[in-house]
């Protein structure tokens, strides 16, 4: 008789949260799931920090990012008045890294957030109409696949020429094919559904039905994958600054910057890595909140 209650008791709890979740709505419940997890939120609160440290670098970095003198060069972390030690020109580290966070995010949230834009257009365009708008559409996106992310950022970025601008839109070009292939994979999913259907009888126009009913099912799913391209994004526009076809010097980036510092890290290791370091916290923090995200909006309604 107790094990009864309680079974029923156990169903009841469940029932009445599964009708909580329904009457908060679909983002409500993400964001109670995601707020949940701690290493999401942890993430999330360490990818804040480097926005805002980036953002108002002017205002907290202790010294000019250019500005250096040869008498403190390769300072040890540590030292007064210089707590992350100085490069290889003697300019302040923190102040170095600070401004350096500007670029790093920004070449990797652009071109990310371009392709996005681009990708999922395209996508839309190919899996809903279908036809030759999807042969034409994806067998173009095939030609970029035929070659490695990598490879393809250093050649389009080696042909356009170095700089900010010319790295953002060989980046760009790279995340476009991937984007696009994942929307036109779930708007094909999504324009057989009932309701696309049953709005096709009522009468409403392709670009009604897209806007109105398709997009909102696309863009969860494609959101969620251009999230977990940041981390890739920042990793190859700190490769292309590496390799002298990112942002130029004196420029503060952290890519940049490990270009610079190689050849004193028998002098200096830890200064050496700092850049590197960096980046690697970014890009993990990117990843780890991409998987948090995945899992807090996979909410079978």
């Amino acid at each position: 008789m107790n094990s009864t209650t309680q079974n029923l008791s156990a169903q009841a709890f469940a029932t009445a949260a599964e009708t909580a979740a329904i009457s908060r709505g679909y983002w409500a419940t993400v964001w109670m799931r995601l707020k949940r997890d701690k290493v999401s939120v942890a993430c999330a609160l360490v990818l804040l920090s480097l926005v805002l440290m980036a953002v108002f670098a002017p205002l907290l970095a202790p010294y000019d990012p250019a500005q250096g003198t040869m008498l403190k060069r390769l300072s040890a972390i540590g030292t007064t008045g210089h707590w992350l030690g100085t490069d290889e020109l003697g300019r302040d580290m923190l102040s170095r890294l600070m401004y350096g966070g500007q670029m790093s995010l920004l070449m990797g949230l652009l071109p990310v957030f371009i392709a996005f834009l681009i990708g999922t257009s395209l996508g839309l365009v190919a899996g809903f109409f279908g036809g030759w708008w999807n042969t034409l559409i994806m067998r173009t996106t095939d030609v970029f696949f035929a070659f490695p992310a990598v490879l393809l950022a250093i050649a389009i970025s080696g042909a356009l020429g170095a700089g900010f601008v010319n790295a953002i839109l060989s980046l760009t070009l790279v995340f476009i094919p991937p984007i696009a292939r994942v929307a036109e994979s779930v708007t094909t999913s999504v324009r057989n559904l009932d309701f696309v259907d049953a709005a096709r009888a009522s009468g409403a126009n392709s670009f009604t039905i897209i806007r109105v009913h398709v997009l909102g099912n696309v863009l969860g799913p494609v959101f969620i994958y251009a999230t977990s391209l940041v981390s890739v994004c920042m990793i190859l526009a700190a490769g292309l600054s590496f390799l002298g076809l990112g942002v130029k010097p004196p420029v503060a980036e952290w890519g940049l910057m490990l270009n610079t510092l190689r050849q004193s890290i028998y002098v200096q290791p830890w200064i050496s890595v700092l850049p590197g370091l960096m980046i690697f916290i970014t890009s993990l923090c990117f990843n780890l909140l991409s998987d948090g995200l995945r899992g807090a909006m996979d909410i079978k309604r």
